[in-house]
């Protein structure tokens, strides 16, 4: 079982991860790579066959638990800075996960003796694995992840203004239950940590469907859930039936608005200009989809519960 030990502190200190971690998830991706998990079965498939054999070190390292050394998966704002985190962990640090990994049973595997013995070989080995792994399962399908983990946050902060916090934290795993300020998961491991009134950051994952992880980075505590669309479903047929209703460009706007943007944001990440901008977000609240604040010169856009609802497939607010 795990459990998360609140005080009424931390409860006041539970926060979003403002976006996904790709250390994190790529880990999570390669542990989908080698988890029979039905929704995953057809990507697994296509998956295994597009991967570059350098990555195959990263397979050995990285269970289908997800329980690999957690010096592969650090949280960070970009690839290449979490990239840099993992190659340059300290070595008692290194030493320390390997062993921990092949004492709960992972078979021993020889190379990885010699990333504990900083070998240069061998931290090439990792290096490129990584590469070549984030390329195949993360790089090509970024924008995805991003709007499923986005869909995923904006959902449960709704959650948090209609139920509360201790009703949204229950909600993310089944059977989840409060039992005084103590939250339990059921779990394979009897793990209990302690949050000594620093809080927790929720941080959702559209490859993991398992029970919720729980790490440290930092002296911050991190909560690693699935999330309620996992990546295989976000290829579905609902995004181009959005299009179809809205026309794609607006469609794209809408599903970037699951976290306030403004209209600079909006021109330079679909590399429009901010007068065509203008005129898609009028159409979108005129729809009642989005909102639209000024502060200063700057307008914030953001979805609607109505918008959200058409994202999602859930129901919305009607607006008379």
């Amino acid at each position: 079982m795990l459990r998360l030990c609140f005080t009424a502190e931390d409860l006041l200190q539970v926060t979003f991860a403002d976006e996904p971690a790709p250390m994190v998830e790529l880990a999570l991706a390669v542990a989908a790579l080698q988890r029979p998990d039905p929704l995953f079965t057809l990507w697994r498939r296509r998956t295994l066959h597009a991967l570059p054999r350098s990555a195959g070190p990263l397979l050995e390292l990285m269970p289908a638990t997800a329980k690999g050394p957690l010096f592969l998966d650090p949280l960070s704002l970009g690839f290449d800075d979490g990239l840099a985190q993992v190659l340059s962990a300290p070595t008692p640090f290194v030493r320390n996960e390997l062993r921990r990994v092949h004492t709960a049973g992972r078979r021993p595997i020889p190379w990885t003796r010699l990333l504990a013995d900083r070998d240069r070989e061998s931290w090439q080995i990792l290096e490129h694995a990584v590469r070549a792994a984030h390329e195949c399962l993360l790089a090509r399908s970024w924008d995805r992840i991003r709007a499923g983990f986005d869909a995923e946050r904006a959902w449960r902060v709704q959650l948090l203004a209609g139920q509360g916090i201790r009703a949204t934290l229950a909600g993310l795993a089944p059977g989840a239950r409060w039992q005084g300020t103590t939250l339990e998961f059921d779990s394979a491991d009897d793990v209990e940590a302690t949050l000594n009134g620093h809080g927790i950051t929720l941080l959702p994952s559209v490859f993991w469907t398992g029970r919720p992880l729980v790490g440290t980075y930092a002296q911050s505590t991190f909560l690693v859930y699935p999330a309620v669309t996992p990546f295989p479903l976000l290829d579905d047929p609902t995004a181009n039936a959005l299009a179809t209703l809205l026309g794609r460009t607006r469609a794209t706007i809408l599903e970037q608005l699951t976290r306030p943007r403004t209209t600079t944001d909006l021109a330079r990440q679909l590399h429009l200009a901010k007068s065509s901008v203008s005129e898609h977000t009028k159409a979108l609240r005129a729809a009642h989809l989005t909102t639209a604040h000024r502060d200063g010169k700057t307008v914030w856009h953001a979805c609607t519960p109505l918008g959200l609802g058409l994202l999602t497939g859930s129901p919305g607010t009607t607006h008379g």
